[in-house]
């Protein structure tokens, strides 16, 4: 019997389901799509599966549908629109997968049983008939039943199907975190063995599943997965040697679990997640006993570059790197802010931070992952005040746009001299006076650049 939940999502695909039947083929609902509906979510974006082959697909939907794009046809997929819904429908697969590549062999088949089993886990090894009058369900790895007990198993042995393609082994993080699942011991066993296996996979494909980790609402299960299973190691493995006591004698806080922690709590952005994932990584590199206890002298330095590197080696774009870069190099800034902090002060962390702004405050009160609640409450209101202030100066200066009040011409104009390195020095000048005093009136900017002049080497 098939829940009434389903009905909106079968009907709109009615048109061509009522035309796949008419050329004697099947069409079934697959995959996430699946999986989603026996959740109570309504997908809108859909794979499906049949018996008729690419060229026999084009033919059937040629007409019916809004959209049709071939890029994925030698595959064996056709990807097309069909009002709000996004569709791609594949023809019934078995794949041959080399050992030394993630890339199949595609062999088409017209078993859907052989197709179900080639999937990753039985949560998504599920098939659902839109091709007759009474929509059916076929389940032959018990998928079901393993979604409603909350298990993760594969639909065939998991060295097999992780052998195959390890992707999927990231892809377990993924489902155990946002579905809330168990794997089974077995599948464990399997991600001991073949975690080496990741070594096959390019590195786009890894950032790629790091990402839907990181942007699900609480990832924390999933990293938890990636540190405790040899994975992290394959591919960040900076992240495994988090897995230390910041003081072994006094046994603060585990450096590993305060990162997931402020993961979990940071907005589901990724470039914030990213940053707070990052934030700490330098720990164990700059971690130093004395008589005061440990310390991590310099970690945030060194953590921008050791999160440069890592993002960099993972293919991330070069904005977003020097972006967590920057936060995670500027993520110590405002410890220890109170009143005493002058304006200028105020000024050189919004300056420095920039369009990161509001990241970087975001990142800092997550950070704070106490227990002492009289600690989290003086953080809040820290940053209340601090934030105050901030729209103060900026209704004061217009502190966002700040630049100085003379430019490169009117230097070159003043000091009678040509473009040269004396302009940049004489405009830095005028910025941290200006950053130091808030936007000063022409005629002082231009007594005080002539001051700075007269002292200068060069204008002797």
């Amino acid at each position: 019997m098939i829940p009434d939940r389903f009905q909106p999502t079968i009907s709109q695909l009615q048109p061509i389901a009522a035309r796949f039947e008419e050329h004697g083929f099947r069409l079934y609902i697959v995959g996430g799509a699946l999986r989603d509906l026996l959740l109570g979510e309504n997908p809108t974006d859909i794979d499906l599966t049949t018996d008729a082959e690419p060229s026999d697909i084009l033919s059937v939907l040629t007409g019916t549908v809004h959209s049709i794009n071939r890029a994925g046809e030698r595959f064996g997929t056709i990807a097309c629109s069909l009002g709000s819904l996004r569709l791609e429908i594949t023809t019934h697969r078995c794949d041959v997968y080399a050992h030394t590549s993630r890339k199949p062999t595609v062999a088409f088949s017209t078993s859907l049983t052989d197709d179900l089993a080639r999937r990753d886990f039985t949560i998504n090894a599920i098939a659902l008939e839109i091709t007759t009058d009474e929509p059916a369900l076929i389940d032959p790895y018990h998928g079901v039943a393993d979604l409603a007990a909350r298990h993760l198993r594969t639909p065939i042995s998991p060295e097999v199907s992780f052998s195959e393609d390890p992707l999927r082994m990231l892809r377990a993080a993924r489902f155990i975190a946002r579905l809330n699942l168990e794997p089974e011991p077995g599948l464990i066993e399997a991600i001991h063995t073949l975690a080496p296996r990741l070594a096959i996979l390019s590195r786009e494909r890894i950032r790629d599943e790091l990402n839907r980790i990181l942007t699900l609402t609480d990832p924390t299960a999933g990293l938890v997965f990636l540190v405790t299973t040899p994975l992290a190691r394959f591919f960040m493995p900076a992240l495994a040697d988090l897995r230390l006591e910041q003081d072994p004698v006094h046994h603060h806080k585990d450096v590993l679990a305060h990162t997931i922690a402020v993961v979990q709590k940071c907005s589901p952005r990724l470039r914030l997640r990213l940053a707070a994932l990052l934030h700490d990584i330098a720990k164990p590199r700059t971690r130093e006993f004395g008589p005061d206890g440990v310390t991590f002298h310099f970690h945030d330095v060194v953590g921008a570059r050791m999160a440069t590197a890592i993002l960099t080696e993972l293919r991330y774009p070069k904005d977003l790197t020097k972006d967590v870069a920057k936060l995670v190099a500027l993520h110590l800034r405002f410890h220890g802010y109170d009143a005493s902090w002058s304006d200028s002060a105020v000024r050189r962390y919004v300056r420095d931070a920039g369009e990161l702004y509001d990241d970087l405050n975001e990142l800092t009160v997550c950070d704070a992952t106490t227990r002492n609640q009289h600690k989290l409450d003086i953080m809040a209101h820290n940053m209340k005040e601090f934030k105050e202030r901030v729209i103060r100066l900026q209704e004061a200066d217009a502190l966002k746009a700040l630049r100085p009040t003379l430019d490169g011409d009117d230097i070159m104009t003043l000091l009678n001299i040509p473009p040269s390195r004396e302009v940049g020095q004489a405009l830095a000048y005028l910025l941290e006076t200006e950053l130091d005093e808030g936007p000063l009136p022409r005629e002082t900017a231009i007594e005080r650049i002539l001051t700075w002049w007269s002292n200068h080497p060069s204008s002797r």
